[in-house]
Formats: structure tokens, C-alpha cells, sequence
């Protein structure tokens, strides 16, 4: 599919727009990703009444319709006028690889040629799809495999929600209303900085929470940001929705050499954006992110200022050892040090849980996420036990 995306807002954030419809390799409109008044509008454009546009959104979210065919409720003149202007979406499924731990990825084409990689990971209480924002990004954290692609453009809400709409059609967890999914959570930790593309993930995370459409609840939804300070303030208002924050360092020296973001939005700003994040509670903390790179952020003195500067932060930081990737210059934390530094951490009465490191083998881990269709097998290099 291509679509008529706007300029990136690659530094500091987008202006306000409308997310223009995204168009199929021939030319008729996408469904997948309107918000209800498009969608609305569409409808009524066609001469059909409003209430059809209903219609069309239960098909397509609540049953997981991929074609206009199975629209049985829907007159067959108006289906037929749909046939003709507009396809329903989905991306093109281009490899689906799944890990030895049960991790599944994978590499969705759109008609552009432009690539985005979907992780979901399974656990014993949940199921988390781990979604993409943009293809590539702006960031070049240091120690990210993403990082070294260069951005190329953001995602459109069709884009953004096309994957968990193809992650239910793999699953075959229609209709959104059933018992026993297994994609249960959302977290927008792929590809990209979700908050350089606001407006469209917005509209998409709109989509997804809607009672009558994806229907999974803003409580498990979670996006993770590299501190875009402005966009943090606006999502909280907005959408309200779980906040992550990879953090990856305790001063502004550190975090400015291995995530230059840090040069615009220092951990002052940053921090203090979090503290102001609407809902935030005991019950409801922000999560830090926290990679575990030897000798650059895992002392006991990194461990103890991490404290200090998150005092007054309901928070839960979630130590993740280095996953190696092609290229990369980082060495993973060895295990005792990565445990000692969660055994303070816990000590001081701030949860600290180390992430099992999932689907490693099909680079599917956290930051080594890369929309290359072919690549070199990764030379593993695994984390010292000393």
C-alpha cells in the first residue's frame, strides 16, 4: 500500500494534521486506519446513510473482515460500490519466523517497498505485540539496531494497525469480542519513535482502544519513548495510555554519547515531564527502560543515582541485558553485575526485574529490530558470567 504521508517530523514534533487516507497499489482507498468521521465521511459520500459506516467498522475490527464478500448485513449494491473504490488492508506478510522460545516476527511489506518487523511475545499471563511506528528511525541510539537504518518516513494509523490486524488473522482470534486471546497487551516499542509520528499513532492507538473496534483497553497498551518531552505531555492528555521511557543512563554525559536525544531533551526535562504524567501512581508506574552495557552504565554508582533521580516517580525499571547485533561495539553486563544491580535497586524498594532476552535467535530481542530482508547471521556474543 503507499500512502500520502506528510513530511517527518524528525526533530522536535509534528504539526497538527488530518492523516490522509492511504491508497492500495491501485489506487483505491484503504479502510484499515480511518478514524469513525472518515470513515463516516466515505460512506456518505458513496450516498449510503451514516449508520452503514457502523456497519463497516464492526466488520473490519470486530470480525476481522478482509474482504467485502463476508459483509452478509450489507446490501450488495453497496458492496459492490465498496469493491470498486476501496480495499479493506492488510500488509504483505513477507517472512514469518518464530523463535526456539516461542517468539514470533514478522516482516511486513507495503506497496511502496518500504519494510517494518512485528514482534509478538508470548508469556504465561499475557501476550504482548510489540508494533512499529516508522520505517527506520531518526534516533541513532548507540546501542539500537534499528538505529543504523536511517529514517525513511512514518507510518500511516492503516500502517500502525495493520499489524495487530494481521497478528490476530495469523492467530485467528476473531472476533475482537472472544475469550482467550492471546494478543493481549500492546506496546508501541518497535521500529521507530512513536512519538515523531503523534497524529498517526494516535488515530491508530484511538482505533485499537475503541470499545467497537480492536477493543483492547488503554491499561494494556504501552508506549515506549526516548524522552520526546512535548509529545509525552501531549499523550498523556490525549490518550492517556501506559508510558515506557528508555532511559539507559543515570547523567546527561552518558546519555547524550549513547542516545543523542539527550542533547535536546535532558534528563531534568525529561523527568520532570514523567513526574507530571497524568494517572501515574503507585498502581500505575512508568516503566524505565534500563540496557545493561559493561563498563558504561552498571556500577553500584550508576545503580545508587539512578535512585536519586528518579525520587518521586512511582517506577519500575526493567534491566535488559545487551542483545548483540552485526557491527555493534557494546559488550553485554555480565550476569552477576547485572544481578547486583538489580539487588539494590530492590533493596531500595524500586522494583527491578532483569528481561529474560526473547526470540534472540531470529533478531527479534529488544533493539535489534532491523527491515532488511536479507541479512548476515548475527555473531552471537553472549553475556559473561563473571
Amino acid at each position: 500500500m503507499t500512502t500520502a504521508t506528510p513530511d517527518i517530523a524528525t526533530r522536535g514534533h509534528a504539526k497538527a494534521f488530518a492523516p490522509p487516507l492511504a491508497l492500495a497499489a491501485d489506487g483505491r482507498k484503504i479502510l484499515v486506519g480511518l478514524s469513525r468521521e472518515q470513515l463516516e465521511a466515505e460512506v456518505l459520500e458513496l450516498g449510503e446513510p451514516k449508520f452503514r459506516a457502523k456497519q463497516l467498522w464492526q466488520w473490519i475490527y470486530n470480525h476481522g473482515a478482509s474482504s467485502f464478500d463476508v459483509m452478509t448485513s450489507l446490501g450488495k449494491p453497496f458492496r459492490a460500490k465498496l469493491e470498486e473504490a476501496y480495499v479493506v488492508g492488510r500488509p504483505e506478510i513477507v517472512e514469518d519466523l518464530i523463535s526456539v522460545d516461542g517468539t514470533r516476527k514478522w516482516l511486513l511489506r507495503f506497496a511502496d517497498g518500504n519494510e517494518v518487523e512485528t514482534v509478538f511475545i508470548p508469556e504465561e499471563d499475557r501476550g504482548t505485540l510489540c508494533v512499529s511506528s516508522q520505517v527506520g528511525c531518526t534516533l541513532t541510539c548507540k546501542f539500537c539496531h534499528t538505529g543504523t537504518q536511517p529514517l525513511v518516513r512514518n507510518l500511516s494509523p492503516n500502517e500502525i494497525v495493520s499489524q495487530i490486524i494481521m497478528a490476530r488473522d495469523a492467530m485467528e482470534e476473531w472476533p475482537s469480542s472472544a475469550e482467550g486471546r492471546r494478543v493481549t497487551n500492546i506496546v508501541m516499542m518497535g521500529m521507530g519513535e512513536p512519538l515523531y509520528n503523534y497524529e498517526n499513532v494516535a488515530q491508530a492507538l484511538k482505533i485499537v482502544m475503541d470499545g467497537e473496534g480492536l477493543s483492547i483497553s488503554r491499561r494494556r497498551i504501552t508506549l515506549s519513548t526516548s524522552g520526546v518531552v512535548p509529545e509525552i505531555r501531549r499523550c498523556g492528555a490525549e490518550l492517556n495510555v501506559n508510558l515506557a521511557v528508555s532511559l539507559h543512563a543515570v547523567t546527561d554525559e552518558v546519555r547524550s554519547k549513547i542516545m543523542p536525544i539527550n542533547n535536546k531533551y535532558p534528563l531534568a526535562e525529561l523527568l520532570q515531564a514523567c513526574r507530571e504524567y497524568p494517572g501515574v501512581s503507585n498502581a500505575r508506574r512508568i516503566t524505565f527502560e534500563y540496557v545493561m552495557l559493561k563498563d558504561v552504565n552498571d556500577s553500584l554508582e550508576d545503580a545508587k543515582n539512578l535512585i536519586r533521580i528518579l525520587k518521586g516517580i512511582p517506577a519500575k525499571i526493567n534491566l535488559i541485558p545487551f542483545n548483540p547485533w552485526p557491527g555493534s561495539f557494546f559488550e553485554c553486563s555480565s550476569k552477576n553485575q547485572i544481578r547486583r544491580f538489580s539487588d539494590y535497586l530492590f533493596e531500595q524498594g524500586v522494583s527491578a526485574p532483569v528481561r529474560t532476552t526473547r526470540g534472540e535467535d531470529i533478531l527479534a530481542a529488544c533493539g535489534q529490530l532491523k527491515s532488511e530482508s536479507e541479512r548476515k547471521r548475527k555473531t552471537k556474543k553472549p553475556c559473561a558470567a563473571e
